[in-house]
C-alpha cells in the first residue's frame, strides 16, 4: 500500500491532525526542544508525542534505589533554566525541575501522553511524514501529519535493559532483575545480592541499598574510572550568600564547570597517565591501595568510556565500612544459589542484579519509510550527528558521551529553528543532506570512532547507526567545546542541503 493509499485509509476510520512540527518524546530532550521552538519559532504549531504515561523520559523509566543523574545539572539542565540545587541531582529532583518548564512555558497543551508511534512514513508527493500512533491501554490508533520530525526520543531501548544470556541462568533459585525495569516488590532486607557490573549504574545503586542487605558484592569483569567529589559547587554557595540572581548564577557555574570539563578531557588525551594516576589515588586513600590496584585500575585510559562521578564516594565508603565488597572475575555460570567464577569461586546470592548496559534503539524503533521504501539507518551518512543523507526533513537529537546531553540539545533546537526559517525564507517545503560531489570518494566509517570510545552498548548495535565521513561535516565530532562555534555557523545555503 502507498502512502496516499495509507493516509486516505486513515482519514477514512479516524480523524487525522496535522502539524508543522511533530517531536518525538517528553523527556529531557523533547521538553528542551519544545521550549525552543515555542520561543524562536512561535507561530509554528507543534505537538510532542510521549509513550509514557507522563514526561521525563529516563528519569521516569529508571526506578532503581538511588537514581541520580552522572552528570551535574547546571550544564544538564537547561540553559534557561537555572538549576538552584546539588549539581548531582535524583531522579525525583529532576522530574521537578522538567515539571516547571512545562508549566512555566505553557508546554503541556503541546503533549500527547500514552502515544507509541508505530511508523512514519514519509511521501515526496506531499512533502509530509505520516506517523501512525497507537494511543492508550486500549491501543487506538491515531494518525498525524507533520512538515518536520525532531527525534528527541534517546538512544536506548527503555523497555527491556541489556542482561547478557550466562550458562545455567535458568538454575539460579533466587531473582535476578536489571535496574532498568526495577520491581516494585523485591524485599532486599538481609538478602545477599550481587550486582553485576561497574558502570555508573552500579556505582549509583549499590551504596543506596547497601544499608539494607546482609551484602552487597560488585562483581566486574574489568574495573572502571571513577571521579569522586563533594555534590556541591562552592562558587554557587558563596554567590547566594551575596544573594547574586540566580541566573547570573547558573551562567557563572554554567562556564565554570564547562572551561573545566574541557581542560580535563583535554589532559586524558595528552597526559593520561597523569589522569588515571590521580584518579585511582583519590580512590586508594579511601579503599586503600591494595584494593585500589586490584579493582579500580583500569587497563584502558581514562575517557575511553564514560567516566562516571561518585558523588561524596559514597561507593567506596561503603567499601571501606565493609558494606560492600568487590570481585574483578568472569562467570562461567549460574548455579541454584549463586555464581561459579572462573577462578573457581563461587559467590552466594539471594538476589542477582544485571547492572550491564541497555540496548541501543536507533530512532525509537520506529518502522520508517521514504516514499513507500523501508528506510535502513545504516546505509545513510550523518549530517553532524543531526540529519542523515536521503532522510527529508527530520533531526535527531543525539547528546554527548564526554559532556552533559543537554547541551547538544540547546545546538541542535538552534540549527533546526535556523533551518525551519530559512526553509520558509526560500520557500522550500523539503530539505535533505546529501553528500557534494567532492564528498564521493570519502571513506565512510563507522559512527563512533571505537579507539576513542567504546563501550559495549555502541560496539553491539553500532551497524544500526549511519556512518560517518571524515570530514567535520559527516560526523559527530562528540567535542562541544568545537560544535558550540561550529554548529551556530552552519551554512545553510552549503551544497550539503538540497531544498525542494
Amino acid at each position: 500500500m502507498n502512502v496516499m493509499a495509507s493516509v486516505r485509509e486513515a482519514a477514512a476510520s479516524h480523524s487525522i491532525e496535522h502539524f508543522d512540527i511533530l517531536i518525538v518524546g517528553a523527556g529531557i530532550s523533547g521538553i528542551g526542544s519544545a521550549y525552543q521552538l515555542s520561543k524562536n519559532l512561535p507561530n509554528k504549531s507543534f505537538v510532542i508525542l510521549e509513550s509514557q504515561e507522563s514526561f521525563g523520559g529516563t528519569w521516569r523509566t529508571h526506578r532503581y534505589p538511588g537514581i541520580r543523574s552522572d552528570s551535574d545539572l547546571h550544564t544538564f539542565g537547561y540553559s534557561f533554566k537555572p538549576w538552584v540545587g546539588p549539581p548531582i541531582a535524583t531522579a525525583e529532583e529532576i522530574l521537578n525541575y522538567m515539571g516547571e518548564v512545562i508549566a512555566e512555558n505553557d508546554l503541556d497543551r503541546h503533549i500527547r501522553y500514552d502515544h507509541r508511534i508505530l511508523s512514519a512514513s514519509w511521501s515526496s508527493a506531499t512533502n509530509l511524514w505520516t506517523v501512525e500512533a497507537a494511543r492508550g491501554a486500549g491501543q487506538e490508533k491515531v494518525t498525524f501529519t507533520a512538515g518536520f520530525l525532531w527525534m528527541c526520543q534517546g538512544y536506548y531501548r527503555h523497555s527491556v535493559g541489556y542482561t547478557p544470556h550466562w550458562p545455567d541462568m535458568e538454575m539460579f533459585e533466587g531473582r535476578i532483575v536489571h535496574p532498568q525495569r526495577w520491581p516494585e516488590d523485591i524485599d532486599l532486607a538481609a538478602k545477599k545480592v550481587v550486582v553485576i557490573g561497574s558502570g555508573a549504574t552500579a556505582a549509583t545503586l549499590i551504596p543506596s541499598i547497601a544499608g539494607q542487605c546482609a551484602h552487597v558484592t560488585m562483581l566486574q569483569r574489568s574495573p572502571t574510572y571513577f571521579r569522586i567529589g563533594r555534590n556541591v559547587i562552592e562558587i554557587a554557595v558563596e554567590l547566594r550568600k551575596l544573594q547574586i540572581k540566580e541566573e547570573w548564577i547558573h551562567e557563572i557555574v554554567r562556564r565554570k564547570i564547562l572551561f573545566e570539563q574541557h581542560a580535563f578531557t583535554r589532559l586524558c588525551l595528552a597526559a593520561p597517565d597523569k589522569v588515571a594516576k590521580e584518579l585511582i589515588g583519590q580512590i586508594s586513600a579511601i579503599v586503600g591501595e591494595d584494593c585500589a590496584a586490584k579493582h579500580f585500575t583500569p587497563s584502558y585510559r581514562p575517557w575511553r568510556q564514560r567516566l562516571a562521578f561518585v558523588p561524596n564516594a559514597d561507593l567506596f565508603e561503603s567499601i571501606r565500612d565493609g558494606k560492600v565488597s568487590v570481585v574483578t572475575d568472569e562467570i562461567e555460570r549460574f548455579t541454584a544459589t549463586g555464581i561459579v567464577l572462573k577462578s573457581g569461586k563461587e559467590l552466594q546470592a539471594d538476589i542477582i542484579v544485571t547492572a550491564t548496559g541497555f540496548n541501543l534503539c536507533v530512532l525509537g524503533d520506529i518502522a520508517f519509510t521514504i516514499d513507500g521504501k523501508p528506510l535502513d539507518f545504516g546505509n545513510t551518512v550523518t549530517y553532524r550527528g543531526m540529519m542523515f543523507t536521503g532522510v527529508p526533513n527530520m533531526a535527531w537529537v543525539f547528546g554527548y558521551f564526554r559532556a552533559s546531553w543537554t547541551l547538544r540539545t540547546d545546538l541542535v533546537a538552534d540549527f533546526v529553528c535556523r533551518l525551519l526559517s530559512h526553509m520558509d525564507a526560500k520557500g522550500a517545503k523539503k530539505v535533505m543532506p546529501a553528500l557534494r560531489p567532492e564528498d564521493h570518494n570519502m571513506p565512510l566509517l563507522p559512527w563512533i570512532d571505537p579507539e576513542n570510545f567504546n563501550p559495549g552498548y555502541m560496539l553491539r548495535d553500532m551497524h544500526l547507526l549511519p556512518k560517518r565521513g571524515d570530514k567535520p561535516e559527516w560526523q559527530h565530532s562528540q567535542d562541544y567545546w568545537s560544535e558550540k562555534d561550529q554548529i551556530p555557523a552552519i551554512d545553510l545555503d552549503d551544497k550539503a542541503f538540497v531544498y525542494g
